[in-house]
């Protein structure tokens, strides 16, 4: 392999590490035998780094070669052109140039102005709907906070594991099927006991601390209760290890601390259902089968699909993958990327994408070859999943979760057999979102781009009335 293939732009990496070790381009160039103008042409991302180069390049300053390539400088790049797509910014003619120099050679800089147009729509938001609506401001930054928390460490978290592997160990240890060793653990543990009740619509679950009762919803699915229990025993046996962690995220001054502790405890509990160690290897034995993972474990499909996205243990790692979930509307409900996938922070998705597509064929696994306009390719899969039910007449919800990876890692995946990798025809187009897509020609559009002025012609009537754009 005579160069790394992805197309990653670490240059910024590099020179900011070099920078950090207070070293010029000669000095550096040097010790890892190359020219400095080769390492300048390097670290302006005009040339690729051999995977020798790489390594050398890693060792000498200490790091895994992964923490080179793996950046989220790229993600960064993509949310910040979102945000500059919107009008408010219409007259200040900043180029996708200046935006990537900024994500790339001033990451906290380019985070920091990041939050502070999240804190502005916020605000524009809660004026345009009420006073009363400035909780939900805040509550969208909480999570916002939190879902950035996720991605700058990968969505791994080693406290976390270990904690649920020792708890797992203790269940194992009673040689009860893991349901029946779970509830017993946790009543052992901490006097709680486990029971169906009939709640009321909407909730399906309820702790009575008075009685030391965890009541479950009796219409909650067989995988939703087990993930309950498991959460539950979360909250309690690895309170040290979700407080250290939640530490780390910077929070607004609302119920934030209650979110993030419910979504870290959310991650012991799928660690706790599908151990780390055995469930990497069931992945890799079933080639990333979601339906026979679960199946082997008890979880549902997106309960798998997000257990994937954790498997980042050094020297253990699976698949880089990116999950996104969202309902029939393309409110984006849950994203998290380390494949490269650009998902848009502040808008709907491009509807060429399959999570959309899924919708016109519920239950049913939606394959698709898609290239973003830079070029790069990934490969993924898409399913509806229905929420509620199991009663006559319930209200039931859908929503779409779609899992992908670089097409670079298709092969791995149990879903590309059969599919030609290679051949163009199998390539959806797809973008981020309209606002910063240059598709010119897609019969999708429902924005023009940001840098372009829509004109009107009589004489034609196009596809996509912005399709004619100067």
């Amino acid at each position: 392999m005579a160069g790394v293939e992805e197309d990653i732009e670490i240059g910024g990496k590099i020179r900011r590490l070099r920078r950090n070790r207070r070293l010029g381009q000669a000095e550096l160039a040097t010790a890892l035998g190359i020219s400095s103008s080769y390492l300048n042409l390097i670290e302006h991302n005009r040339r690729k780094v051999t995977v020798n180069l790489l390594f050398s390049i890693a060792g000498y300053f200490g790091i895994e070669p992964g923490e080179l390539v793996d950046g989220d400088e790229a993600r960064l790049a993509g949310h910040l052109m979102e945000m500059f797509a919107d009008e408010v910014f219409a007259d200040s003619d900043v180029t996708n140039l200046e935006v990537r120099d900024l994500a790339h050679a001033n990451p906290a800089a380019a985070r920091a102005v990041l939050a502070l147009y999240d804190r502005f729509r916020s605000n524009a938001h809660r004026v345009a709907a009420a006073p009363e609506a400035e909780t939900g401001a805040e509550f969208h930054r909480a999570t916002e906070a939190i879902s950035d928390f996720l991605q700058l460490n990968a969505n791994h978290f080693p406290l976390l594991e270990d904690a649920a592997e020792r708890v797992r160990a203790e269940i194992d240890a009673g040689g009860d099927a893991f349901d029946a060793g779970a509830r017993t653990y946790l009543f052992n543990a901490f006097g709680i006991e486990v029971k169906l009740a009939s709640l009321p619509q909407g909730i399906v679950r309820h702790f009575d601390p008075a009685r030391q009762e965890l009541l479950l919803s009796d219409l909650a699915s067989p995988e939703t209760t087990r993930f309950l229990v498991a959460h539950q025993i979360g909250r309690l046996a690895a309170e040290r290890e979700v407080e250290a962690t939640a530490a780390g995220i910077e929070l607004p001054e609302t119920d934030a601390p209650v979110l993030a502790r419910n979504v870290l405890s959310a991650y012991f509990a799928a660690a706790l259902i599908m151990p780390y160690a055995p469930f990497l290897k069931a992945c890799r034995d079933y080639r990333y089968d979601i339906d026979r993972l679960g199946h082997r474990f008890g979880a549902s499909f997106e309960q798998i699909a997000h257990r994937m996205t954790t498997l980042q243990r050094k020297g253990a790692a699976g698949i880089p993958m990116h999950l996104v979930r969202t309902d029939i509307a393309g409110n984006i409900s849950k994203r998290f990327s380390l494949s490269g996938i650009h998902i848009p922070r502040h808008s709907g998705a491009c509807p060429r994408w399959n999570v959309y597509a899924a919708f016109l064929s519920p239950e049913r696994l939606n394959i698709q070859v898609s290239e973003m306009p830079d070029g790069a390719r990934y490969f993924c899969v898409a399913r509806t999943v229905a929420k509620g039910a199991y009663r006559y007449n319930a209200p039931v919800r859908h929503v779409s979760v779609g899992i992908g990876c670089s097409i670079v890692h298709a092969r791995e995946m149990v879903y590309s057999d059969g599919i030609d990798l290679s051949s163009d025809n199998q390539i959806v187009p797809i973008g981020v979102s309209c606002r910063i897509c240059p598709r010119m020609e897609c019969g999708h559009r429902a924005h023009p781009p940001a840098n372009h002025r829509v004109t009107l012609d009589d004489t034609n009537r196009p596809e996509s009335l912005y399709a004619r754009m100067i």
